[in-house]
């Protein structure tokens, strides 16, 4: 079995959002809150997002700037981009997962983001059907 020791469950769902404050309000009337709004610096806007909370639920909420955007708001059958698992050792993770034949999405993998109070350290790899799987640490 990969990952024994070291997968801890579901970090956290992301969606896609065409509106971030309107998701944000949409997802408050459940009793979601806010737990930590950012923004990625990426060319022409940043990327904005929103990890909120439920009774150990976390959802990412990811606007996305330009023509990405105008994508988002075509697509007919929902906005859920990946679902990420938690590690305890991401470089252990990393390691392990590509000995076994995975192969991270991202090119500098695993990546750093200066999320959370020490940042976040993540890599994706793709299931059988094409679905992403982030596995990440939060440091």
């Amino acid at each position: 079995m990969l990952l024994q020791d070291n997968l801890q469950g579901i970090q956290h769902l992301a969606f896609f959002v065409t509106d971030l404050e309107r998701s944000k309000s949409f997802y408050e009337q459940f009793g979601f809150k806010e737990k930590l709004g950012a923004e990625i610096p990426m060319e022409p806007e940043p990327v904005k997002l929103s990890f909120i909370e439920f009774s150990g639920l976390t959802l990412e909420l990811v606007e996305l700037p330009g023509d990405m955007h105008e994508q988002v708001g075509c697509r007919e059958d929902g906005n859920v981009d990946h679902v990420a698992l938690n590690v305890k050792d991401i470089d252990k993770a990393y390691a392990e997962l590509t000995a076994a034949g995975f192969q991270a999405l991202e090119e500098d993998a695993p990546v750093f983001l200066p999320l959370w109070e020490n940042g976040t350290k993540y890599f994706t790899v793709r299931g059988p059907d094409g679905e992403k799987v982030e596995f990440s640490q939060i440091l």
